[in-house]
């Protein structure tokens, strides 16, 4: 019986994981250890996947917590941008406050979102959020230049987040955004070693700066405090490789979903490492390669955009409005059936010892 359970347990944790190596033992220690992490586990709603109904004005951001609370989750992450002229960043004082009584009405967290390192950017969230009652943000930079001159002014940035974390009781996770690899980003997270700075890991977004995803999970992992979940078509690209988005756990998505989950689930010690996994779901979003395989030591970093969604190829824009709600629904659906899973081969485990 208990063989039976530990090649379940393979072979959930061995799908399109092709450079994992062997899935640990399912002991009675990992079972229970296992089980208290899925008791604990916090999955919250993101604003992306209905980015298009956001910005046509379908969908607002206090909508987005009535997803949340429908779904059982216990929060949401949105940018601030999210929701154009509904946005956040577009709210007055009173219009804060009442996103903040709704939230706290339903017992949900609210993490906030840049795309920016930026003084100007970062004095804006750090006002929003203690208008909304929030400690947790991501960041991510955007510049332009040689690697060693972007992780300078990077460097320099993040000395200003830490300042303001201590300052304002925040939180600042820098996520892994396609154009640096997992190992820069935990340099610089290890030069500055500061308690309220850590990292945000992206499911997808290693591809495009040429890494594969366990790899970049493992060299990311000592700094890992929320997370991004969404599945990703690989493109190879020239010397690279770009990625397009796909419903996380089709037979389109190539990312070994269940082993990054199970290896996140267990980061740390006594208590959870993660705090937050965050169903991202960007069905149809094209990203490029950013970074090339024999690439020069201190290879140019191209300029990117904020993330968006095109109109899909052969979409009208009511079709598009109306599958976001599919897809996102669909998402937290795939997700429950992992962690279900997990939890069904853990407890068979401590039956079959508890029984022989």
């Amino acid at each position: 019986m208990n063989n039976k359970i530990q090649e379940r347990f393979n072979t959930l944790l061995s799908h399109k994981a092709v450079e994992a190596g062997a899935p640990p033992v399912l002991t009675q220690a990992l079972a229970r250890q296992l089980l208290d992490r899925l008791a604990q586990l916090r999955l919250f709603a993101h604003a992306y996947p209905l980015l298009t109904n956001l910005t046509h004005g379908r969908v607002t951001p206090a909508d987005l917590l009535d997803f949340a609370y429908r779904h059982e989750l216990q929060g949401l992450s949105l940018h601030l941008l999210d929701g154009e002229e509904n946005s956040l960043s577009q709210m007055t004082p009173a219009q804060l406050q009442a996103f903040a009584d709704k939230a706290k009405a339903l017992g949900l967290d609210v993490h906030l979102e840049i795309s920016s390192t930026l003084k100007k950017d970062v004095d804006q969230v750090i006002a929003i959020a203690r208008a909304v009652g929030t400690r947790n943000i991501r960041v991510y930079s955007r510049y332009e230049g040689a690697l060693s001159r972007v992780m300078d002014v990077i460097e320099s940035d993040l000395h200003y987040l830490a300042q303001q974390a201590d300052e304002h009781d925040l939180f600042f996770d820098f996520e892994q955004h396609e154009e640096l690899k997992s190992d820069e980003i935990a340099q610089l997270l290890s030069r500055l070693n500061h308690p309220r700075l850590h990292a945000l890991f992206d499911f997808g977004n290693m591809i495009n700066a040429c890494e594969q995803p366990l790899q970049a999970l493992r060299n990311l992992a000592p700094h890992i405090r929320q997370t991004h979940l969404k599945g990703v078509r690989v493109v190879p690209e020239q010397n690279g490789f770009g990625h397009y988005g796909v419903l996380q756990g089709s037979d389109e998505d190539d990312l070994p979903n269940a082993r990054m989950l199970f290896e996140l689930l267990m980061l740390g010690e006594t208590t959870p490492q993660v705090i937050a996994f965050i169903l991202e779901q960007e069905n149809h979003y094209v990203a490029p390669a950013f970074r090339q395989t024999g690439e020069a030591a201190d290879p140019f970093i191209a300029y990117r955009e904020m993330s968006e969604t095109a109109l899909p190829v052969g979409f009208t824009l009511e079709r598009m409005l109306a599958d976001e709600h599919r897809w996102a629904n669909n998402q937290v659906a795939y997700v429950r059936s992992l962690l279900a899973e997990f939890r069904t081969l853990a407890q068979l485990t401590l039956d079959h010892h508890a029984n022989a």
